[in-house]
């Protein structure tokens, strides 16, 4: 086997020994790309962190503790995240809490409590019903994308020296770690080849009941929100906009609004409402401010009017001529 370079740029290279599989009855050696997390929008964690390229397709997070467990003992590996995983948590996010308005805010601390509580538990209550109109999955286990990525958490900055020392040592003794479901616990990881195939097959036809209710719930989901888009279109079709004109949507002013231009309508309303907002804010401030500069104005009406009548007297004054 031709010899590979401990480090390829920034990434140090991780052999991994793949055991022999009756669909291909070989010993393989994969290559993992190891370096330190740096991403662009730094974390708390980062310091504490690796990221992998070139992970197996096979790859839990089960598979890198037993890996990294191989390397350094256990106790120093404490979460992965892969590639798809990252950019679901990304996708997710919370609506912004709007700003309390000035004469709000000396309200009792416990109502502030009582409408964060309410707050949270519309979120929970919009996270379950999703989750309930989510189809029930086929598949038992997932298969990552060739060549994807994870990012590793370790215990601390020292087990994150102590790991790449070991990728470094790896290639000294040819002592790769093993990589294979043989190493792991058993019913920590579901199965794949022929198991895995014939349950994505069973699973494939979920119970009628099951599959009615997911649709049931996606249904009435999708209803209200349809409604609830139609009604701030509707509000906003009658409130005219800052120039004095009222917008007048495809289908008339009475029609219903597409979902598409409902949820727009609401972010030109939330705008609008932010606008008067700020405006309301700023009123007293402008009003000084034009108090001071009208004060100003006259003041120097006064200053012209008394400089012409001086300059008018002293013309006359050089025109008088006193008797001899």
């Amino acid at each position: 086997m031709p010899s590979v370079p401990a480090i390829i740029g920034d990434f140090s290279v991780l052999p991994v020994t793949v055991p022999p599989l009756p669909s291909f009855p070989k010993n393989v050696v994969h290559y993992l790309y190891v370096r330190r997390n740096n991403p662009k929008i730094p974390t708390a964690t980062d310091a504490r962190s690796l990221f992998l390229t070139n992970v197996p397709v096979d790859s839990t997070e089960v598979h890198l503790r037993a890996l990294f467990a191989s390397l350094v003992g256990a106790g120093r590996f404490e979460s992965a995240t892969f590639e798809d995983e990252r950019k679901d948590a990304h996708s997710q996010s919370h609506s912004p809490i709007d700003v309390a308005h000035p004469a709000h805010v000396a309200r009792p601390q416990q109502a502030h409590s009582k409408k964060r509580k309410r707050e949270d538990e519309e979120v929970e209550r919009a996270r379950g019903e999703e989750a309930a109109t989510r189809l029930p999955s086929t598949w038992t286990r997932p298969l990552r994308r060739s060549g994807s990525t994870a990012v590793v958490l370790l215990a601390d900055e020292k087990s994150v020296e102590q790991v790449l020392k070991a990728i470094a040592k790896t290639h000294k003794t040819k002592k790769y770690p093993t990589w294979g479901d043989d190493n792991l616990p058993q019913g920590k990881v579901s199965p794949l080849g022929s198991v895995w195939l014939k349950a994505h097959n069973r699973l494939s036809y979920p119970d009628r009941q099951r599959l009615q209710a997911s649709v049931d719930a996606f249904s009435a989901l999708f209803a209200r929100r349809e409604q609830e888009a139609a009604e701030i279109a509707k509000r906003l079709r009658n409130e005219p906009d800052e120039d004095g004109f009222v917008t007048v949507t495809r289908g008339g002013r009475a029609a219903p609004a597409s979902r598409t231009e409902a949820e727009e309508a609401k972010r030109k309303m939330l705008e609008k409402q932010e606008k008067k907002k700020e405006e309301l804010t700023n009123f007293y401030r402008f009003q000084l401010r034009e108090r001071k500069k009208a004060e100003q104005a006259e003041l120097l009406k006064k200053f012209e009017d008394d400089r012409r009548k001086l300059e008018a007297l002293r013309v006359k004054r050089g025109k008088f001529v006193p008797e001899s």
